[in-house]
């Protein structure tokens, strides 16, 4: 039986991770026994960029003021590795680097010319690393499996985008504030503590219990309330709670591992509700007349997620589509503006008006309020000439209205997808823009960014 189980694991994993590839198989594996009850997988992947951005009035790169930028950069370049020796034990390591450009993303204190400037050498690091034992095995005919596990981890609740992989969106990439913590009092989306996974019926749960990483902004002091502004300052850290659950309607997604996907070209019947939240004391700080306030950090979310083959069966035809609504306190007029691969700097020479945000493709990502977000794709029929060659089309939607600003925005992406082998060779073009906020009731502009991206992943 346990033989069984353990390869019904192993194909649900291999489907997950195979989305659209009819030769991907199990993947990268190494069998420790002859059985193949004991292996350990590797899965590796590398998501290269190239851009063409309207910047921020007010940027600087290089020391030349600058209005547009095209780039080239890195994405992601990862490895993760799992090992099992029995269906009850498993190991998870997943190491990698993020957003390396040519001025930016190197290691820390890379500078200026020479063999460690500007841009060189990112520092590798892990972004899991944890260990898990599985209490209850799935069986079949029991509604009912529950998994431990602790150590550096990604089941962070909130939302299906929260855990989301990176391996297969819709888009060309998450939203970002679908990981509200990101960089702070996280890991690239990740804390230290422990889990408990597993279903129940069509129910799949995900709850955790960590300890955040410390933060120590400085705080601001005002003199009028309605003007303190939180920032991220929660020395001895409290314990953070987090959970996720899910019910599915139609088929059933592997939870062998956290990472949720994004599109599964077809090859399942998805119908998923979902509600989530995160939650830690004393995790963010205001000033006001020198009194200090601390602030109950409360995020929560709501999500649906709809995968289907639609049409005829030989065309291969599929719809995709993903809306979440997201409810964020952190404190009063919290507010971070994020970029990604970020490379403008301020220019001191400027003197127009600025944007609040700062120079280069920032923008208010994250901050107390409330987010609406939706995409939705299209796979279009399938060549019999060239049956793994395929085309997605997708857009995208997002509403935020943050209290520190006066004014929502609204933002639209556009792109599509042309897949080579599913998600393990594809190109995905995407056009985005972001609001310039001039002041807080004042949306000036939005500035637009195109975005090709090429991904591998085996």
């Amino acid at each position: 039986m346990k033989k069984i189980l353990l390869t019904a694991a192993l194909l649900i994993t291999a489907l997950s991770f195979g989305q659209g590839s009819t030769d991907y198989g199990g993947g990268i594996k190494f069998n420790l026994n002859p059985e193949g009850t004991k292996y350990m997988r590797f899965i590796t992947w590398n998501q290269v960029w190239m851009r063409a951005s309207q910047m921020n009035p007010g940027t600087m790169i290089g020391d030349q003021g600058v209005s547009t930028q095209e780039d080239i950069g890195l994405r992601r370049l990862r490895i993760l590795a799992y090992t099992q020796i029995s269906p009850r034990y498993m190991i998870v390591t997943h190491v990698g680097i993020n957003n390396q450009t040519f001025i930016n993303g190197g290691a820390s204190g890379s500078a200026g010319t020479g063999g460690y400037g500007a841009g060189k050498k990112p520092g590798l690091f892990f972004h899991d690393a944890w260990n898990e034992y599985a209490v209850v095995l799935p069986k079949e005919g029991k509604p009912f499996s529950l998994s431990l596990g602790g150590g550096l981890h990604y089941y962070m609740g909130l939302s299906r985008m929260t855990m989301s992989s990176t391996l297969n969106y819709l888009t060309i990439d998450a939203p970002i504030f679908n990981w509200p913590l990101i960089e702070n009092s996280d890991q690239f989306a990740r804390q230290i503590g422990v889990f408990a996974k597993g279903k129940y019926n069509k129910f799949e749960y995900r709850f955790s219990l960590n300890k955040p990483f410390a933060t120590n902004q400085t705080v601001a002091n005002v003199t009028q309330a309605e003007n303190a502004i939180a920032v991220d300052n929660n020395n001895n850290a409290k314990w953070s709670k987090a959970g996720y659950v899910e019910y599915q309607v139609f088929d059933k997604e592997s939870n062998f591992l956290p990472f949720k996907v994004g599109s599964y070209l077809g090859t399942k019947k998805m119908l998923n509700f979902g509600a989530g939240f995160y939650t830690t004391p004393s995790g963010t700080k205001t000033s006001v007349n020198g009194i200090t306030d601390r602030h109950t950090i409360g995020l929560f979310a709501g999500d649906v997620f709809v995968d289907l083959p639609v049409g005829q069966k030989d065309k291969k035809m599929a719809v995709t589509a993903y809306s979440v609504y997201y409810d964020y306190n952190f404190g009063p007029n919290y507010l971070r503006n994020i970029g990604i691969m970020n490379e403008g700097v301020a220019d001191a020479s400027f003197t127009g008006s600025r944007s609040l945000a700062g120079p280069g493709n920032l923008q208010p990502m994250v901050g107390t309020g409330n987010i609406w977000y939706t995409q939705a794709g299209f796979l279009l029929p399938n060549k019999s000439d060239k049956p793994k060659v395929r085309i997605q089309p997708f857009a995208a939607y997002t509403y935020k209205n943050f209290e520190a600003l006066g004014k929502a925005s609204n933002q639209f992406d556009f792109g599509t997808n042309l897949f080579l082998d599913g998600h393990h060779a594809k190109l995905t073009a995407q056009y985005s823009n972001r609001p310039i906020y001039i002041t807080k009731d004042n949306i000036d502009s939005y500035k637009g960014e195109f975005l090709l991206q090429l991904q591998i992943y085996l």
